[in-house]
């Protein structure tokens, strides 16, 4: 009969595996530059790879060498300085090495019963963001898996607290909720009106690309009665244009309307001195998220959830059962209370352990290192005769275009330097005609990697 504990014995073949993954983990982060590689069909990799999930397994050492000669080489770093589509990713290496002591320590990272330290942590990070956009010291949230989780369970709790001030005044609920938000917000935000069943009124932003409070209003026509919530953007994942937040403040309140900012990559710019006064407003908004695994050099997944008071967020999410109760009927700190989720890991403890590292001061350096490199190469676009800057930017996100390519021009060019490991930078669009971008936030990306990309686009096609 076989050994039930078997996967969890610490005997000499686990420990040789722990040594390999390990060195696996130390030679990857000592790269510099990692290999961009890239991804490759299906069909493909089916060829390369045998079955791994079998009843008897293949071993730790052949799912090792699986996994770092077939399976990360068809996975993109997204860590490489060159790469600077979407919104890349660049953790620090205090970052990263708590990732691993995070999940070596298997803290449930939920409650406060379970795991009071980790959440005092993250609550220490949670408070610091609060208070550098303003907001008062009672408040708080919640570090969840991205933006779209954030932005929904902001949206859940606002929606919550209008149908809670209309049931004290003995009102109804309209038939049906609108959210207001700029035709160039994310769209996570669509997705979460699908989620929830309520309807979106977009906002056109014209050629600036930013939303104003006036411009909310004419878009309702005066009509706020269905409204519950305005989402701002601070920092658009095309552009990175931030909305003016402090007017959009303004128009809510007169209309006692809840304001949550999207910054999943913006917010982050809070820190850096030139670009800080963007923000004003913040002081005055209901919630707001950032995702450190964009802008603020931590691993994938994390998304810091702030509401500025909790107490609404806790009334909206806490799930109540009697195997809960133990958790529930307590004042502790239970992340879970806060938002759509139950079970979570303690995804901001690599942010805290990075930030309680290097100090706030290394974080504003780095991300006005990025505003500085975007800045340098939008210049450098402005002389360029074959190139034409759509947008100045207001972040580190720079759009621009080629004169005269097609769609084709740009998708050869872009495909040819991915194919050669030179850097990924895909093409987007705006207005339905072909850009490209560089979103800046790897502290790695110079501008003479940028020069060079910039430089090969003088080539005819």
């Amino acid at each position: 009969m076989s050994n039930p504990l078997r996967m969890h014995i610490h005997d000499d073949a686990t420990a040789a595996l722990r040594e390999r993954i390990f060195d696996y983990a130390r030679d990857r982060m000592q790269l510099d530059p990692p290999p961009l590689d890239k991804g490759m069909p299906y069909a493909e990799l089916r060829a390369l790879m045998p079955d791994t999930v079998t009843e008897k397994g293949i071993g730790g050492d052949k799912a090792m060498s699986l996994f770092g000669d077939i399976l990360a080489p068809a996975s993109m770093s997204t860590d490489h300085p060159a790469m600077v589509s979407f919104i890349p990713v660049a953790p620090t290496e205090a970052s990263i090495l708590f990732d691993l002591v995070v999940s070596a320590s298997c803290i449930f990272g939920g409650s406060w019963l379970e795991g009071a330290g980790a959440v005092y942590a993250e609550n220490e990070v949670l408070k610091f963001l609060a208070a550098e956009a303003g907001l008062p010291a009672t408040a708080g949230g919640v570090f969840v898996s991205g933006g779209t989780n954030g932005n929904l369970s902001a949206l859940v709790a606002a929606r919550f607290d209008a149908e809670q001030r209309l049931a004290a005044a003995g009102q109804q609920r309209p038939t049906r909720w609108r959210i207001v938000t700029s035709d160039e917000a994310h769209s996570s935000v669509a997705h979460v009106a699908r989620v929830m069943d309520i309807d979106v009124v977009k906002v056109p932003v014209g050629d600036t690309g930013r939303m104003s409070g006036p411009e909310v209003d004419a878009a309702l026509g005066g009509n706020w009665g269905d409204v519950f919530a305005v989402v701002a953007t601070g920092g658009t994942t095309n552009f990175g244009i931030v909305d003016d937040i402090a007017s959009i403040v303004a128009t809510a309140k007169e209309h006692n309307v809840w304001v949550h900012v999207d910054g999943a990559y913006g917010i982050a710019g809070m820190f850096a001195p030139s670009t800080k006064p963007h923000f004003a407003g913040m002081d005055g908004v209901d919630s707001f998220i950032v995702d450190p695994h964009k802008w603020l050099y931590a691993p994938y997944d994390s998304c810091a959830l702030i509401y500025r008071n909790p107490s609404i967020a806790r009334a909206a999410h806490t799930q109540h059962a009697s195997y809960l109760d133990v958790l529930t009927d307590t004042d502790e700190w239970n992340p879970s209370d806060f938002a759509v989720h139950l079970s979570r890991r303690a995804r901001g403890l690599p942010l805290w352990f990075s930030l309680a590292t290097h100090g706030v001061g290394a974080y504003r350096e780095a991300i006005e290192s990025n505003n500085t490199v975007a800045r340098d190469i939008a210049q450098v676009i402005r002389d360029s005769e074959h190139l034409e800057l759509v947008r100045d930017p207001m972040l580190s996100v720079v759009v621009f275009r080629r004169k005269g390519w097609t769609q084709e021009d740009y998708s050869a060019w872009s495909d040819d330097l991915w194919e050669s490991g030179k850097a990924a930078c895909f093409p987007s669009k705006f207005k339905g005609e072909p850009v490209l971008r560089f979103a800046i936030v790897n502290p790695r990306t110079t501008i003479d990697i940028l020069v060079e990309l910039v430089d090969s686009l003088k080539v005819e096609r």
